[in-house]
């Protein structure tokens, strides 16, 4: 007997595996991150791409304003009735309205129509940039009403798309608040069934050789878990300044149970203008009591008395730290009899008798701009916020080739299996 391999052949076709079906829990969660992703996509490009401007804003500025770098002098800066002679001098028909600086730099003064409403001195601004030492004018800007500089329109995306106020402050708070839930989705997608080392080169690593389709993939991903705590940073602390329920339940969270104080402007309690101190001594007497306390503030801000409304008060806040907010001390004054008015909100406490609660509410803008850790800090913010502009790209990519992109028909695998056939001799 012999066998003999038989001319005919049959195909046989390899049985495909069956996919392992996802837990409830995945499955559900796969679809709040892309409906929600999909939903909230041009919120986050919009917000994480004016933040990234915004983290850099003073540095910017500075670079593009050389003049306005001041060698810094070991003596006292110009008083607040030095800069209202300087003003006047130039524009007798406005009134000095804020006044900023930093140490190192110019002190930019702003003027506003004496006519303007309260609450409104930020309208139709005249902007004088001064030598804190000299008194000379360096620069000066003058914005029509309702024009805004460069800063100011990035900021006006970043907290409402450009949008009516009313309208798109909701959106930016709510698509804040979207997006810190598709950070957490993300993870738990993110996040391998096995851990080996093919998983791990997946989750932590960028395959740059591969095809657009995983390179797409892996930046979505790999990126998306590199920036996850610093956006999450970021969002949680942008949601204080929009979402009421949210900064009241937080705050009452962090300081063991306390309530968030509202915060107020205060108004002068006083009205006898005029009787006791003049509007420029007035201002010169509250600067001195502060700078007294504060004699090596690197900066300041103030507000100067609106003389056509009687309540209002005189702000002082001084900056210890360059390019740091934290630890600012804030002061208000009655314009009239220089009687200092006690707010009660978490900013008013000074930073070292704050409670926690305090100090993380005192903290919340240098967390959310990334200067709390100094410039390290901005550039860790601006990249992490470069990443999260790029997530809804990604994101909408992964989604689009998958829905959309039909893959080509791949030809069925066959094997032949000779047939043995036995032959009798």
């Amino acid at each position: 007997m012999k066998l003999n391999n038989s001319t005919m052949a049959t195909k046989t076709q390899t049985p495909a595996k069956k996919k392992q079906k996802d837990s409830l829990f995945k499955r559900i969660n796969s679809w709040l991150h892309l409906w929600l992703g999909l939903i909230s996509g041009v919120i986050v490009l919009i917000v994480c791409l004016t933040g990234c401007i915004w983290v850099f804003n003073e540095e910017i500025t500075n670079l593009l304003e050389p003049e306005t770098k001041v060698e810094w002098q070991d003596r006292a800066v110009l008083k607040p009735s030095q800069l209202t002679n300087i003003a006047a001098s130039l524009y007798p028909d406005k009134e000095p309205a804020y006044a900023f600086y930093q140490q190192g730099r110019t002190i930019n003064l702003s003027l506003a129509s004496a006519k303007a409403k309260p609450g409104n001195r930020r309208s139709g601004l005249t902007l004088l940039k001064i030598n804190p030492y000299t008194g000379a004018v360096i620069s000066k800007e003058v914005h029509k009403e309702g024009e805004t500089d460069f800063f100011r329109f990035i900021l006006n995306g970043h907290r409402f798309l450009w949008l009516p106020y009313e309208i798109g402050r909701p959106i930016v708070n709510y698509g804040t608040l979207v997006f810190v839930i598709l950070l957490i989705t993300g993870l738990i997608w993110w996040y391998p069934k096995k851990w080996n080392k093919s998983t791990r080169d997946k989750s932590f690593k960028i395959k740059w050789g591969a095809s657009f389709k995983r390179v797409n993939l892996d930046l979505h991903n790999v990126l998306g878990f590199y920036a996850m705590l610093v956006l999450a940073a970021i969002a949680l602390t942008g949601m204080v300044y929009g979402i009421k329920w949210y900064s009241e339940g937080l705050y009452w969270v962090t300081s063991g149970g306390d309530k968030l104080a509202e915060f107020k402007r205060l108004e002068s309690d006083s009205l006898i203008r005029g009787k006791v101190y003049t509007p420029e001594q007035a201002m010169d007497g509250a600067w001195a009591r502060v700078i007294a306390k504060h004699p090596k503030s690197t900066g300041f801000y103030y507000s100067f008395p609106d003389t056509a409304h009687v309540k209002t008060a005189i702000n002082i806040t001084v900056y210890p730290n360059k390019g740091q907010f934290y630890n600012s001390q804030g002061y208000t004054f009655d314009q009239h009899t220089l009687k200092e008015l006690t707010r009660q909100d978490a900013y008013s406490v000074p930073y070292e008798s704050a409670s926690f609660g305090q100090k993380l509410r005192k903290m919340n803008y240098d967390i959310h701009v990334g200067s709390i850790l100094g410039f390290p800090g901005k550039v860790l913010a601006f990249l992490s916020a470069l990443i999260g502009a790029s997530l809804p790209v990604t994101g909408f990519l992964i989604w689009y080739g998958r829905k959309f992109k039909k893959a080509k028909p791949s030809k069925s695998k066959t094997v032949v299996k000779p047939k043995l056939q036995v032959v009798s001799t």
